[in-house]
């Protein structure tokens, strides 16, 4: 990657003066020669920026705050973080549905970056306020029995910014990274490389924004003032915004094209609605593009596919019944290839299942191990700087931009050579090594967690270096586990349904955190018992509790997924296999793979 960003000047006189695709801020044809490229796309990495830094700054320090100001227990406070980041992630669905259907990308990040500053400050008002806390305690972790835990109104206050900050998250990431990519005309060769270079550059800033996040954030509010941390963030978040309003007159604009979520809903209540109706023998007297063609609708572009035996269900969404195709709602009649679109998501939902599980243990290292580093030797050397535990997530990102590399050059070269692959590993192997990764790092965390444990009780205290192997496994696998999710969904997901893709992996972001969050309440409530349920495996004196118990439970768990994982992958044939077996050739695509 290069170390500065690309020229900024658009190429003038390719392919005529204006794209037929797009349009400028007044709805007249975008001029090529001053809109777009790589301009407006630096101030649109500039608000995503932020939104990772602001995200992430938010979510791997709230632990302590939610222990020792708050008042919380250990559990309730981990299930704070994971639900706040389950709820980001869920939220990008949202956002990008109201993107495609009905604000369009660029309002969409407007508004939503607007709702983020808004929760920010929320969050920074309930830092500042006296009456928005509990009162202090002697406890520095907030655990002893003189310590109130806060009251309604200071959690509501405080969640109202979590949750206002993740609303704002979920519309910005969902919208971010697509208008971007609409400032480069892909049917120009030139345009398309940038393109390619812009994702780069894109995942560069999702990196610079995190790791700014778990560093300058996790120190100022450690030592400076959360109040300090969080108006930093706000005040971030608002300039990003003025950056990004400011490219509104060259930014390049793209027509609503509809979510892939209402052809989901659509082929199902159709198919729903007239479940009664026989099928035809002959999957050809099915409703298809080519009478939609005839009857006048716009395809989009949509190319036939050719009929599949399963799930036959949904084949009744392509019955022609009394009424006539040209009068008739999509609602109650879809295309057969519509049809075929859905089911071929539908084949996608075991490998979307599998993988689950990962961001799940996943969710333990801004949450548990964040309480470990807490109670563990932070000194560096003998200066006496004390590392913030939040800030131990470092490791974790380190890990993943060295795995990226380390992949390209090392790995992929010799899975080329031993599978005759020309990419390597597949994406489904790769998501493999990644889910494996994280059963490996999970056990690492329970023998590390053990250790610190007896050492604990012989009044030793141990350096935190010693969790970096939980993070770098666990960082390894995000990588492997991340590319690979995003190469299958975007490779299998159909051409009309792209931005499907980027739902599916972001669902599974969601649904791993809010797993987290069951999984630590019903553990919570089994084992727990004491006062204020302090004891059990997660106590909130971690030196009380059993968090290696918590640990190996995962561990367990992740390896049984991981058998399902391999059944569902060996059994998955690839759409291009597929359809070449009906005779029908795929074009060679390039995936946008972007960060998270």
């Amino acid at each position: 990657m290069d170390t500065v960003l690309p020229e900024t000047a658009a190429e003038a006189g390719k392919q005529g003066a204006t794209l037929t695709d797009a349009w400028d801020y007044k709805g007249r044809p975008a001029a090529r020669a001053s809109t777009g490229g790589w301009g407006c796309a630096a101030m649109i990495l500039g608000a995503e920026l932020f939104e990772r830094m602001t995200t992430l700054g938010i979510a791997v320090n709230l632990v302590p705050y939610m222990t020792g100001t708050m008042h919380l227990g250990s559990a309730a406070a981990a299930n704070t973080v994971t639900n706040f980041i389950g709820t980001s992630f869920m939220l990008c669905l949202l956002g990008g549905f109201i993107a495609d259907t009905y604000l369009g990308r660029y309002l969409t990040i407007a508004v939503f970056c607007a709702v983020q500053s808004a929760g920010v400050m929320v969050l920074t008002i309930s830092t500042v306020a006296p009456a928005l806390r509990p009162a202090p305690c002697g406890d520095a972790t907030g655990q002893s029995a003189g310590c109130v835990p806060a009251n309604g109104t200071q959690l509501g206050v405080l969640y109202l910014g979590l949750y206002m900050t993740a609303l704002g998250t979920g519309g910005l990431k969902s919208s971010v990274s697509g208008f971007g990519s609409d400032q480069f005309d892909e049917s120009d060769g030139g345009e398309r490389k940038k393109m390619m270079r812009f994702f780069n550059w894109f995942y560069f800033f999702v990196s610079i924004g995190a790791l700014l996040a778990v560093t300058v954030l996790v120190y100022v509010q450690d030592n400076v003032g959360r109040r300090y941390g969080y108006g930093i963030c706000a005040v971030g978040i608002l300039a990003g915004l003025g950056v990004f309003l400011s490219g509104t007159r060259r930014y390049r604009f793209k027509k609503l094209v509809g979510s892939p979520l209402t052809q989901v809903a659509a082929v199902t209540a159709a198919a729903w609605s007239k479940r009664a109706l026989p099928l035809p023998s002959d999957p050809s007297m099915l409703y298809d593009v080519d009478d939609a063609a005839a009857a006048g609708q716009d395809l989009k572009g949509k190319l036939k596919l050719p009929h599949s035996k399963e799930c036959r269900f949904l084949d009744h969404a392509a019955v022609i019944d009394r009424e006539s195709p040209a009068a008739t709602s999509k609602w109650s009649l879809c295309t057969r290839t519509d049809v075929e679109e859905v089911k071929q998501v539908v084949r996608m939902l075991p490998i979307w299942a599998t993988t689950i599980m990962f961001w799940t243990i996943h969710a333990q290292m801004t949450t548990f191990a964040v309480e470990q580093a807490s109670v563990m030797d932070r000194a560096i050397g003998g200066s006496g700087f004390l590392i913030p535990a939040g800030s131990l997530t470092v490791f974790l990102i380190g890990s993943i931009l060295l795995t990226v590399p380390l992949y390209d050059s090392l790995v992929a070269p010799i899975a080329r050579w031993i599978t005759g692959n020309p990419h390597g590993l597949s994406p489904l192997q790769r998501v493999f090594v990644g889910l494996f990764l994280s059963v490996t790092g999970m056990a690492a965390a329970a023998l590390i967690e053990r250790h610190r444990l007896t050492s604990s009780t012989r009044g030793a205290t141990l350096t935190v270096f010693l969790l970096m192997p939980q993070f770098l496994l666990v960082g390894a696998g995000e990588a492997f586990t991340y590319m690979g999710q995003l190469a299958f969904f975007l490779r299998e997901c159909p051409k009309g349904m792209k931005t499907m893709s980027t739902g599916l992996f972001l669902s599974t972001c969601a649904l791993g955190f809010f797993f987290s969050t069951l999984i630590v309440t019903i553990v919570h409530k089994v084992t727990g018992h004491g006062t204020r349920g302090s004891g059990g495996w997660l106590a909130n004196n971690i030196n009380e509790g059993r968090l290696d118990y918590f640990y190996w439970l995962l561990a367990v768990m992740s390896a049984i997924n991981l058998c399902f994982f391999t059944v569902a992958a060996r059994g998955y044939v690839y759409k291009d296999k597929r359809l070449a077996d009906a005779g029908i050739e795929l074009a060679d695509e390039e995936a946008m793979v972007v960060g998270h």
